[in-house]
């Protein structure tokens, strides 16, 4: 038989117990300063005596007053939906100017003209530059600190593909629907620079466009089949 004291123990710790379950379920996956903060002032919301919100008060200061606080604030470590939405109003702002220049015609012709063993080397170089632009935008120039979660296939960084992809789409896109992109009987090779002119601009504009406003609220992408060859 089982002791009524060994009884009333387990009752006791039954909802005790199931608490802590829900306590645990309930945080966060991703808990930052904020999160704390707001823990701190729900526990400042249940105390009862006037010397127990006072020490919680005083505990919310220091972590407002923190260091590494502000530090965090600069940290962004989630790619969501808004991000991409956030790249392409960047790429268009920075690549509406060159829709209407004249230059961007000669520029291209002069990377079609100039080939090695018929390979337009200076095309190519261009193409290289944006790539190399983009990563120090978003990785060594000191505008955010970008935490690299979920690369694809375990090497491309998430936010370096969407950026350089939507950046691309949109150039080759608004040159085509302003009838840029065919204007004067192209060749294959010069329609590929126009795209590659406008396309340095609009990924540098998708990348100030995405991580200049900070970490973005929603659902991260990495549980979706972007995140390919990750399995956690």
């Amino acid at each position: 038989m089982v002791d009524s004291d060994e009884r009333d123990a387990g009752r006791a710790g039954g909802p005790e117990g199931s608490g802590d379950r829900l306590a645990a379920e309930r945080a966060p996956d991703e808990p930052d300063i904020d999160d704390l903060l707001a823990k701190l002032d729900a526990l400042r919301d249940t105390v009862d005596e006037g010397h127990e919100r006072e020490k919680v008060r005083e505990t919310i200061s220091l972590v407002e007053r923190m260091p590494g606080t502000s530090a965090l604030a600069q940290r962004i470590t989630k790619y969501t939906s808004r991000d991409l939405a956030e790249s392409f109003v960047g790429a268009v702002l920075f690549a509406l100017p060159l829709l209407v220049e004249g230059g961007v015609f000669e520029i291209a012709a002069w990377f079609a003209a100039t080939t090695v063993a018929g390979v337009p080397v200076l095309l190519v170089g261009h193409v290289g530059f944006i790539f190399l632009a983009t990563a120090g935008l978003l990785y060594f120039a000191d505008f955010r600190q970008i935490t690299i979660r979920h690369p694809i296939l375990g090497v491309v960084p998430r936010r370096y593909a969407g950026v350089l992809l939507v950046s691309l789409a949109t150039s080759a896109a608004m040159l085509l629907f302003w009838g840029r992109l065919h204007e004067g009987d192209p060749t294959p090779i010069e329609r590929l620079g126009r795209i590659a002119v406008v396309w340095a601009p609009a990924a540098f504009g998708a990348g100030l466009g995405d991580i200049l406003p900070g970490e973005s609220q929603g659902e991260d992408l990495g549980k979706f089949d972007l995140d390919i060859g990750d399995d956690d």
